[in-house]
């Protein structure tokens, strides 16, 4: 990387409802989370929607593998996988920049995978490869944007590096879903299983709030271990000594209070709380509920299948919850860039004793389950990212931010089995065929969610928005 790009870009992290809803929501709930808890997310999603109505969505008669995927997976390397040690390797690439690892072959003839990755290489023919992902933006908060919604920032913003995330940002898919085709059944339309993704720095990564959707179209978090045997997912765990009589009671008695409480405030907050506590009650008792986030229910063969590593068992929950019928299920890798794919330095060891290890174990383990329980078929599986790295390994035997060429790959739904679309050249540095950005990325998700091109949401003064502003990757898609 030019020593411009180098100074711009360097990772800056590596250097440097109300409060009675809330409180009596917690009461009744025993919910926990460290993004919303249930409760919070409800009491936003009560609120009244925009007097605009809905989202205006234009009649389309869209062909092909439009609206095949019934749910989503979507599994984030924070950081930036090297596509060089992932899905595009160069073994005969220049000596300087090809690495320590060799190629392997995979389940389809003449594509190669890196050495590092042998039980996805195997489900090659499940899976389709972009190999000719760019953009130009070398930010990991910025281009985390771009990644999860196919809007990007304006491009003076870059020279801002990490700056929080706003009401303003466009929304990524879950939030999107949750407004124009919310979940009619007893559980959430998005939920997130990791940690709210953050550089060393505090700064939340882009893409992962409801922007101009508001916070009543944020996801629910399940932000906790998992390793444990018998764990009990805290964000619907009931508290251990409440039986589903006391919470009956509990469920009368706060129906009297808000009557109670209506008569000297009638005010439209107030009004609106019976509905929300309403909600969280059934979310609580239900049966729907407890069966998709009880992981601790799957064997303990299957859960070692995952692989005992909180990424591992994030992929199982987010099977559980897809299998359920969650439409939207996003699974963080980590936490901040320590233990991150952001390998500046000693990229080869972190890549061999633990990134792609963990990746290749729980990302085969989801795609050859679902398939297994015959859920692949209408479950789209999706191995994204900011971007990729440098192919010049640099002096601390790390590698790079590198947006300008990357790998992403996709399984299930609509997905044309054992694909590789687009090439990159023989250092893994530009697309030589087929170049895509983010939004086509993107496009293509909503495509086989079935979300019509024209499809708008407004922001909060009304103002509407194309949803769509890419077009669907036509050769990795059925």
């Amino acid at each position: 990387m030019p020593d411009r790009l180098k100074a711009t870009h360097a990772c800056a992290g590596f250097r440097s409802m109300s409060k009675l809803a809330r409180r009596e929501a917690l009461r009744i709930g025993g919910f926990f989370g460290l993004g919303l808890t249930l409760p919070q997310l409800l009491a936003a999603q009560a609120r009244a929607e925009r007097p605009n109505g809905a989202p205006d969505v234009k009649d389309q008669a869209p062909s092909r593998s439009f609206g095949s995927a019934k749910r989503v997976i979507m599994l984030y390397l924070h950081g930036g996988h090297p596509q060089q040690e992932t899905f595009d390797p160069k073994p005969n690439g220049p000596s300087a920049v090809r690495g320590e690892f060799a190629a392997i072959n995979t389940g389809v003839a003449g594509v190669q995978f890196c050495e590092l990755l042998p039980n996805s290489a195997v489900l090659m023919n499940k899976l389709a490869v972009v190999r000719s992902i760019s953009h130009p933006n070398a930010n990991h908060v910025q281009a985390a944007l771009a990644a999860q919604t196919g809007h990007s920032h304006p491009r003076n913003l870059e020279a801002l590096g990490d700056f929080p995330p706003s009401s303003t940002d466009f929304p990524p898919v879950g939030a999107v879903l949750d407004r124009i085709r919310p979940a009619t059944a007893a559980l959430p339309t998005w939920v997130r299983v990791g940690p709210l993704m953050r550089r060393n720095n505090g700064t939340v990564i882009h893409g992962q709030t409801p922007g101009l959707l508001g916070e009543r179209h944020a996801s629910f978090v399940i932000d906790q271990s998992l390793l444990a045997a018998d764990v009990k997912v805290d964000a619907v765990a009931r508290n251990n000594d409440l039986t589903s009589l006391r919470l009956s009671a509990r469920h009368d008695l706060l129906r009297q209070f808000e009557g109670e409480r209506r008569r000297l405030d009638e005010s439209a907050a107030t009004r609106n709380l019976d509905a929300f506590y309403q909600k969280a009650f059934s979310l609580l008792v239900s049966d729907q509920t407890r069966r998709a986030f009880e992981l601790r229910s799957e064997s303990a063969a299957l859960r070692a299948r995952y692989g005992q590593t909180e990424f591992g068992q994030r992929c199982l929950l987010a099977r559980r919850l897809a299998e359920s019928g969650v439409p939207m299920v996003n699974v963080s890798y980590c936490h901040t860039p320590t233990g991150s794919w952001d390998t500046h330095g000693d990229h080869f060891r972190q890549m061999k004793k633990s990134l792609a290890p963990t990746f290749d174990v729980a990302f085969s383990a989801l795609v050859q389950d679902l398939d297994e329980r015959g859920l692949l078929a209408e479950t789209l599986v999706v191995v994204n990212s900011e971007f990729g790295r440098t192919p010049k390994i640099n002096g601390s035997a790390g590698r790079d931010h590198w947006p300008w060429v990357y790998s992403l790959v996709l399984a299930g739904a609509g997905i044309r089995p054992g694909t590789v679309y687009g090439a990159s050249d023989n250092s893994a540095a530009h697309p030589t065929s087929n170049p895509h950005d983010p939004a086509d990325f993107v496009a293509t998700l909503y495509h086989l969610l079935g979300v019509p091109p024209e499809t708008q949401i407004h922001d909060a003064t009304g103002r509407p928005h194309n949803v769509i502003i890419g077009r669907p990757i036509e050769g990795i898609i059925t």
